[in-house]
């Protein structure tokens, strides 16, 4: 009886998270296709669906340039983060040097701290040095708040991979760069993917350091070009806002279903061999 008691419990807490999750997801994508333009207007079972709001998004906002600014940081992200992740957590892997622990310790130490509490420095920052004129200059933030957490991660991967792999090299005459490039990185595929993957989806949908940093048309970001469409005089366009949320989302989606399985394989392995 304990038994069936149990499993109705726990598929009931299934279906209890479906539903929060499910139903503004689909109250969204419904919403992108309502006749209306307005948040009343906006209902779970709308009289007719239309594609206005998708053309009315390309043509009357500046959806493209928010996605090409947004987009260029979320790659760029990728790509700097991790080169910078897999060297640092290789060389505190592989080598032994003084204050190594107290180095892993410092950055366990700064990962607890919330990213707001840098806020005034870092916009005083970019103010004096004139970072505040392009976004691509998050990657700087983006990456440098990257590498506490993640390089604790991606060590614990690496301390799982056989030394003895590396000393085979080097009598075989590969210098310590060459091992890790032809050695280390293709073995650790699957913690590359996670880190590349987190590091894209950060800048993706942040909306706090954009909107501190940036006031320009020119300088906004995917997020904080939606989320103006449903404040101040602009409160209006909820329809035209959920058409952008729903296909900003595609491309999380689309990364998500083809890298699921070094996403799971490799957060999975960081965290146990850490």
């Amino acid at each position: 009886m304990k038994k069936y008691i149990k499993s109705i419990l726990i598929n009931l807490e299934l279906i209890i998270v479906s539903l929060i999750v499910l139903v503004p997801t689909f109250w969204i994508v419904i919403s992108s296709f309502n006749e209306g333009t307005g948040l009343a207007s906006s209902s779970l079972v709308p009289k007719k669906l239309t594609i206005g709001n998708y053309i009315r998004l390309f043509t009357e906002t500046n959806y493209l340039h928010w996605f090409q600014n947004s987009l260029s940081v979320a790659l760029l992200n990728a790509i700097v983060s991790v080169g910078l992740i897999l060297i640092t957590s290789w060389v505190l892997s592989r080598f032994q040097f003084k204050g190594k622990r107290t180095g892993l310790m410092t950055m366990l130490i700064l990962s607890m701290f919330p990213s707001f509490l840098s806020m005034t420095a870092i916009y005083t920052l970019f103010v004096t040095f004139g970072l505040n004129k392009t976004p691509l200059a998050l990657v700087i933030i983006y990456s440098a708040g990257a590498i506490p957490y993640n390089v604790w991660l991606v060590k614990g991967y690496l301390d799982g991979i056989s030394t003895s792999l590396d000393e085979a090299a080097y009598i075989d005459g590969s210098s310590k760069l060459h091992t890790f490039v032809k050695i280390i990185i293709p073995m650790s595929k699957p913690i590359i993917v996670y880190c590349a993957v987190s590091q894209f989806m950060m800048p993706w949908m942040d909306y706090i350091l954009p909107n501190l940093l940036f006031t320009g048309e020119s300088t906004k970001t995917i997020a904080v070009g939606l989320y103006s469409m449903i404040t101040g005089k602009e409160n209006s366009y909820f329809t035209t806002f959920a058409a952008g949320a729903v296909l900003i989302a595609i491309p999380i989606t689309i990364l998500y279903l083809v890298f699921q399985k070094y996403l799971v394989e490799g957060i999975s392995a960081g965290a146990d061999k850490g």
